[in-house]
């Protein structure tokens, strides 16, 4: 029997008309297809010898129709009612045998077969229909068999999935490994919200997505849509949440089957359960991650980032990008911020992605139009950011042309957080701090953890700062003042209620317990930068 096995015939695709024929038992018959070529193709469910006049009322669709051509009517009419009544069934061939009665198809029936598109195939010779029933019935049986084992092994994966609690991406990624095919998840206004591409990219996935999706329709189980998707509801509450969907293969892949529509539907019915025991809001998540692969630039390519943001809703082409990052610095404030300053931006008609990139930071990305000036529209987000959290810290970036080149806005805005002292006052004219806001002092105040740091403050103020200790002196203010009176001694006493001589008298003590110059401008700037820097620390 191994060698009436089908050429090519693998265990994940039906019996087709084309695999029947090159068995080695209908070979011998020396079979030619004489109409419907392009249908050989169709799936082969079962195959019906018939001597009949009206043989399409005992089929159900599928079968591959063996005759001797006996019982054909001799009129056009008849042979044209014959063809229409299994095409209309859905017969899946015709197969003639031209040994008894014909020695070549008749004309009637070969016009009849080419107009409902029907495979006519004759056999030059005799061959035993019953051991072609034999030998198909027994692969179809076995892929039957082979079927229910796959059917089981998917419900097992799925169930193992729900069990251990797997959340969204964990699921989509399961499905797309088992069929083969590209996943994606959208929520109801048709935004992509998690793509886990199989023999394409995201890009080829997720172009154009909201409108190749709205163009497919809806349904309420898993069903082909008007692009030839594949879909499937998923619910949450008893209510429709959004839809997994099951995009076909290149045009050179197989169609969907059986298999496929079972994965979907478990995929569905998983993600119904994650959404139940996830309680992070999945476009939260999606924005989170988009916006974590821009900052970490862990995109495959630049289209594949503008495809995926588009695909979350952000204008990618023809915008201008600003990062921004807004400390909330508030203390497990959860998800309500985050997700009630995006609503609060898309409300203001703002395009932005927001997602939490560290605890307490939350970074969004704006998209601007080509002629937008971009500080309103950052001035709106300290606006709604101050509303939701009163001790929120805004910073920004520089502002570019191409979504690839974010991680650069993010990089600066987190530059411009890590300088921003708690309480630093704002500049009188904004609501936020950006690169240029950054002075020494600031500098020092993100350099605060670095040892080089701490080093040199310690070489340059260590035994000024131990005298003080050990002493109950406070030279190291006497210091400070005279270092911002810019070495004006007499500035100097008065800010330190001092009188002249002993301004002059403590200063020489600093420049002999330090080995300092007070009159040199270099070793003053070093000084001063080392008290800067003592500040910073301090302030940590």
């Amino acid at each position: 029997m191994n060698d009436d096995h089908p050429p090519g015939h693998g265990p994940t695709r039906a019996l087709t008309v084309a695999d029947v024929l090159a068995l080695p038992v209908l070979a011998t018959g020396q079979p030619q297809v004489v109409t419907g070529v392009p249908h050989l193709d169709r799936p082969v469910r079962w195959v019906h010898i018939t001597e009949l006049t009206d043989p399409a009322s005992f089929l159900k669709g599928g079968e591959l129709v063996l005759t001797t051509g006996m019982p054909l009517p001799d009129d056009v009419t008849g042979v044209r009612r014959y063809v229409d009544e299994l095409a209309d069934v859905g017969a899946a061939a015709l197969v003639i045998e031209l040994v008894r009665r014909y020695h070549r198809p008749p004309d009637a029936l070969v016009d009849a077969c080419r107009l409902r598109d029907l495979p006519l195939v004759t056999l030059a010779k005799d061959v035993n229909f019953l051991e072609v029933t034999q030998v198909v019935h027994a692969l179809l049986l076995g892929n039957q068999a082979d079927a229910m084992r796959r059917t089981q092994r998917i419900h097992e994966a799925f169930t193992a999935l729900t069990l251990r609690g797997a959340g969204p991406e964990d699921v989509v990624r399961a499905a797309a490994e088992m069929c083969g095919r590209t996943v994606v998840l959208e929520n109801l206004v048709h935004q992509a919200l998690i793509c886990e591409p199989s023999g394409s990219t995201v890009e080829e996935a997720l172009t154009d997505w909201e409108e190749r999706s709205r163009a497919t329709g809806t349904d309420d189980r898993a069903a082909r849509g008007a692009a030839d998707w594949l879909t499937a509801p998923v619910e949450y509450q008893g209510e429709r949440w959004g839809r997994v969907v099951m995009l076909p293969a290149r045009s050179d892949g197989p169609a969907f089957g059986l298999e496929d529509i079972t994965v979907l539907e478990r995929t569905a019915m998983a993600l119904t359960v994650a959404r139940l025991i996830h309680p992070t809001p999945w476009e939260r998540t999606a924005h989170r991650n988009a916006l974590r692969d821009l900052v970490e630039q862990r995109h495959r390519s630049a289209e594949d980032a503008r495809a995926r943001c588009a695909a979350l809703g952000l204008p990618a082409d023809g915008s201008r990008f600003l990062a921004a990052l807004v400390e909330l610095r508030a203390g497990g404030a959860g998800t309500e911020p985050e997700a009630r300053l995006f609503q609060e931006l898309r409300a203001a008609g703002v395009p932005a992605l927001v997602g939490e990139l560290a605890p307490d930071r939350l970074g969004v990305l704006l998209a601007l139009r080509p002629s937008q000036p971009w500080r309103p529209v950052v001035e709106r987000l300290c606006g709604l950011a101050l509303g939701l959290a009163p001790r929120a810290v805004v910073t920004v970036g520089s502002e570019v042309a191409d979504l690839s080149d974010t991680a650069r806005s993010f990089r600066e805005a987190a530059r411009v957080a890590e300088a921003t002292p708690p309480g630093q006052p704002l500049p009188a004219d904004r609501s936020f701090h950006e690169l240029s806001d950054i002075g020494l002092h600031r500098l020092l105040y993100a350099l605060r953890e670095d040892t080089r740091i701490q080093e040199y403050t310690e070489q340059q103020l260590g035994r000024l700062i131990d005298h003080d200790a050990q002493h109950g002196t406070d030279l190291l203010t006497t210091l400070r003042h005279y270092l911002d009176a810019a070495g004006n001694k007499t500035t100097a006493a008065r800010r330190g209620g001092l009188s002249r001589e002993t301004m002059y008298q403590r200063l020489r003590t600093v420049e002999r317990l330090l080995d300092r110059d007070l009159e040199s401008g270099e070793q003053r700037t070093e000084l001063h930068v080392a008290l800067t820097a003592l500040d910073a620390v301090r302030a940590h």
